[in-house]
């Protein structure tokens, strides 16, 4: 009984799966009822569609024929534009950073200069000290390679939609450290030349500040900055008579039509010079080297920055400027100081106001020259020239006093070819003599001030000996050529005449440019006449005035990058 009630609980359980299995089949064929019901309306749907394809397509074929009817041309755009696409690709404009558009700025020279007399001085010529014929150096010719005029910068532009933002960097290598010779290595330091930040806004309002050209620099349109219209010289000191800066300011301008009217609020400093002064007053100090100043060099105490006032006239016929330039100057001296027993009680500051005016005017005569002229006058203006003659003199009471300068450069620039310029240039620069009689304690009946008339001159043409022995250090023996005994020489005036031609041996504005530059200079150093014999004063006393020249060739072979 036992076996048969397991056998049937097995048969029980057979049964159960297969109601099991049969139950899924039913559901299983139900699923494949629904399915093909659903492929069945399928079908009904892709036989529609289909029909309704076969019309689409009878149309599209209508419409591409009409295509390649109308567009013959379009594989020729297509390849105008992938042209323009590769040379956007390969030859930018400018590089792109974000919104930053970056455009790079450089150039590599070898240069060579050649002086009749030595100044022991690379491609930059420091006008107001050619000796003269008394110095030894006066009697020695120097020959100087360089690369370190050699450029590099970058103006970085970013244009939001209301008004562009805009920075400028820009330096070279003309600057010495303490450790830069020419004996091994050559190691010259680089050295700012521009660097500012600008904004400007789309109704003619810019906003410039930072180290840049000075207001007083004649531009080629309206004042904007890297627009300066430079002497094309080798001589990085540009050319006498050429007025300029390059320093630290804040600049306002606003364009209205072809005018535009500037302001600039620029870093004051003076050049000072002056014989038989009291030692009743002071101007500055020598560079601090915690403030980040040239120990060596020295740093007047200004009241006030310069001031300047620009207006520029853009027309088919040329470029006009004229402006103003407002300068202050300030000791302190010590009226008490000439006493019998010197004292620092009454000790006061004195300022003193200069300025002048300048005016600027550039033209095409043809196609093929441009003509230009530019002059600067006015009292303590010695600075803003090339030649950088003084600024002031002082009393015999220790307040200072503005000298009188003027600059003046005239340029002729010729382009018979393509690749080829012939440039032309005359300048001059004058400072006036100031002096006073004293009438204050041991110097009274002395004059004092700028190029007095009774200092000697007597020694200015006569060579002398070297002047030391020295200790091994810069200007010791045998680098100490000697110096004209009795030889006051102050400056009068500084001339220069300049011929030169560029050559563009290669310009393109995909590799850039190559050109070779020869320039001649002729410099004339004319001093104020002193006493060359005799006593001042006296009917046998004589006077003269010293002179020197110089000849000088420099030669320029540069790559410019596109």
């Amino acid at each position: 009984m036992l076996s048969q009630q397991a056998q049937i609980d097995a048969l029980k359980q057979q049964n159960a799966d297969k109601d099991a299995k049969l139950a899924a089949a039913q559901q299983s064929a139900q699923d494949a009822q629904t399915a093909a019901a659903s492929a069945s309306a399928k079908a009904d749907s892709l036989s529609s569609s289909l029909s309704t394809n076969t019309e689409a397509v009878s149309s599209l074929n209508s419409t591409v024929t009409d295509l390649k009817t109308t567009n013959v041309g379009l594989a020729q755009t297509i390849s105008d534009t992938k042209k323009q696409m590769t040379d956007a690709i390969e030859s930018p404009l400018a590089i792109h950073y974000k919104g930053v558009e970056i455009t790079p700025v450089a150039f590599f020279a070898i240069e060579s200069v050649y002086r009749q007399r030595s100044l022991n001085s690379d491609v930059n010529t420091p006008f107001n000290a050619t000796p003269y014929p008394g110095a030894a150096q006066a009697h020695t010719s120097e020959f100087n390679f360089s690369g370190r005029q050699s450029r590099v910068g970058a103006l970085f532009v970013g244009n939001p939609g209301p008004f562009k933002l805009s920075g400028y960097v820009e330096a070279d290598f003309l600057s010495a450290g303490a450790t830069s010779n020419e004996n091994q290595s050559n190691s010259y330091t680089l050295r700012q030349r521009q660097i500012w930040g600008q904004v400007a806004t789309n109704k003619g309002f810019t906003l410039t500040g930072g180290q840049m050209w000075s207001l007083v620099t004649e531009t080629k349109k309206g004042t904007d900055n890297r627009t300066e219209v430079l002497p094309a010289t080798v001589d990085s000191q540009y050319h006498v008579g050429f007025s300029w800066e390059r320093q630290p300011g804040v600049r306002f301008q606003q364009k209205i039509g072809g005018l535009t009217a500037a302001v600039a609020v620029e870093q004051a400093e003076i050049i000072y010079s002056a014989t038989n002064a009291n030692a009743n007053f002071f101007i500055g100090n020598a560079g601090a080297g915690g403030g980040l100043y040239n120990l060596t060099a020295n740093y007047s105490n200004n009241v006030a920055p310069d001031v300047i006032v620009k207006f520029a006239y853009d027309a088919k016929y040329g470029h006009f400027e004229a402006g103003g330039l407002a300068r202050w100057f300030r000791d302190r001296y010590y009226p008490n100081q000439t006493l019998t027993v010197p004292s620092a009680v009454g000790g006061n500051n004195n300022t003193k106001v200069g300025g002048g005016f300048f005016a600027n005017a550039r033209t095409p005569i043809t196609h093929y020259a441009d003509f230009g002229l530019h002059f600067l006058g006015g009292t303590g203006v010695g600075r803003y020239g090339t030649s950088t003659l003084p600024d002031v003199t002082v009393h015999p009471d220790g307040t200072l006093a503005p000298i009188k300068n003027y600059q003046f450069l005239g340029s002729l620039e010729l382009h018979p070819q393509k690749k080829l310029d012939l440039d032309l240039y005359y300048g001059t620069e004058y400072a006036q003599r100031t002096t006073y009689l004293s009438t204050v304690g041991a110097d009274a009946g002395k004059l004092v001030g700028y190029a007095p008339i009774s200092s000697s001159n007597a020694g200015c043409g006569i060579e002398t000996l070297p002047t030391s022995t020295g200790n091994g250090l810069a200007g010791a023996a045998p680098y100490n050529p000697g110096t004209p005994a009795s030889c006051l020489g102050a400056t009068r005036q500084v001339s220069e005449l300049t011929g030169e031609f560029v050559y563009r041996f290669y310009n393109s504005p995909k590799y850039g440019r190559l050109q070779y530059t020869v320039q001649y200079s002729y410099l004339q150093r004319v001093g104020w006449a002193g006493l060359t014999s005799g006593t001042f004063g006296s009917s046998t006393a004589t006077y003269g005035a010293p002179k020197a020249n110089n000849n000088m060739v420099f030669t320029g072979l540069r790559y410019y990058i596109p």
